[in-house]
């Protein structure tokens, strides 16, 4: 009876043992929970006008918990940021538009409420004295000014001047093609005047816009950075694996956007490579960070740059996760120059594994949370599974659970634990 008492220990021992190995399913099904909640409607898409950012933050806290970590710290820092957490309403010549699909507002625009004539800005034809002419004429007065996007970024000096007090419109409309994107990076400020982003066929043959936006801008709201600690046979070095786990929030009180490759994939991502060196002791202190502030321009990777946890030179690489819920074979990442003695370890261990056709590397941008690291000397890599199915969802509405794809969380999950092995 000891005997097989004994081996029912020993069983359930090896079970326990299996249960984390690298190739164990439990990653991948805990990848997709984390997921879901993650973007679901409780969250409000991670922002700061319903404090879903802060329902997030203590979220992650818990699951690192549960995962087994030796340490979970909460890095507080506050930002100011504008958002839109009431009413949302447009029409055009009475017909209403989609918050969100037909027209989004820009991250730094005010509210706006009342009717407005269109002015329609002639693209081929432009003739900038001649529309400052017009806006000084009353019947002009008030109006808001319509352009394509992407002309006046090739004729910023003009419109900076109309979206200024100098000119007397109201505002501005600028359009965009499908699907409308929505962003934060720059809502630090709120300026003079409110600009509409429209896709082209919402506005086309307009005559008026009638506005019913609030907007509310928040001093001084204070999220946090959630940071695991693995405590590795040594602690004289570390790994970091990084992700960024708020998103845009809400547009109006009852639009929000779920972020699910951006960035609910990589947050859920760092959660189970947490969990794995729990229960796998690594040979170096592994840290596992969970940024808030990223979509608000870095905001919480710079602070923790600034402030670090652990002193960076101790930092023996980096690894930041973002939007890799997609289903593109080529993966794409970027290095920093601290980093690139390393890549061709990378690149033999992918080709080893076939985890990818091939890791293509991009330039270094300013584009995600290893940057404030980056060009601070520290090793590190970006992965961005971009252009698969999912890609064009990123910054919608629809970048939900039900888009996103899972192919390149198990492939990405066996290369970084598999770098940390060789590197």
């Amino acid at each position: 009876m000891k005997r097989t008492v004994a081996f029912l220990f020993a069983l359930l021992a090896l079970a326990g043992c299996n249960r984390y190995k690298v190739d164990s399913p439990i990653f991948k099904d805990h990848f997709k929970a984390h997921v879901k909640e993650l973007s679901s409607e409780k969250y409000q898409g991670r922002g700061y006008a319903a404090d879903g950012v802060l329902l997030a933050g203590k979220y992650i806290a818990d699951e690192f918990r549960k995962a087994g970590v030796s340490d979970v710290i909460e890095q507080p820092f506050a930002i100011d940021v504008n958002t839109f957490p009431g009413k949302m309403e447009a029409s055009i010549d009475g017909r209403e538009l989609v918050a969100g699909r037909d027209f989004v507002m820009r991250e730094y625009s005010p509210g706006a409420k009342g009717e407005y004539r269109l002015y329609f800005i002639d693209t081929l034809n432009y003739n900038a004295d001649m529309i400052f002419r017009d806006l000084d004429r009353p019947f002009f007065k008030d109006v808001y000014v319509v352009c394509d996007f992407w002309f006046t970024y090739k004729h910023s000096a003009d419109f900076k001047r109309l979206q200024s007090k100098a000119c007397a419109n109201a505002g501005l409309v600028y359009t965009w093609d499908e699907p409308l994107k929505f962003y934060k990076a720059y809502g630090e400020k709120v300026v003079d005047k409110p600009i509409v982003w429209t896709t082209s066929e919402a506005i086309s043959g307009g005559k008026f816009i009638t506005l019913d936006v609030e907007n509310k801008f928040l001093e001084n709201y204070v999220s946090n950075n959630v940071i695991a600690r693995i405590d590795g046979a040594r602690h004289d070095s570390c790994y970091v694996f990084t992700a960024h786990y708020d998103h845009l929030g809400n547009l109006g009180a009852d639009v929000y956007y779920p972020g699910a490759n951006d960035n609910a994939s990589g947050t859920a991502a760092i959660i189970t490579l947490a969990e794995y060196y729990a229960h796998n002791k690594p040979e170096f202190d592994v840290y596992c960070v969970a940024f808030s502030g990223e979509d608000t321009n870095l905001r919480g990777s710079t602070y923790f740059a600034e402030h670090p946890a652990v002193p960076l030179a101790q930092i023996k690489y980096l690894v930041n996760l973002d939007m890799i819920g997609d289903n593109n074979p080529v993966q794409y990442c970027e290095v920093s120059d601290a980093g690139m003695p390393a890549f061709p370890l990378w690149e033999s261990l992918n080709a080893e594994g076939g985890y990818f056709k091939s890791l293509r590397r991009g330039d270094l941008a300013a584009n995600s949370d290893h940057y404030p690291f980056a060009v601070r000397g520290v090793p590190c890599i970006f992965f961005e599974n971009e252009g698969g199915d999912a890609f064009k969802y990123y910054h919608t509405v629809d970048d939900t659970f039900e888009t996103m794809s899972f192919d390149s969380y198990e492939p990405i999950f066996r290369l970084v634990t598999s770098f940390l092995e060789k590197y």
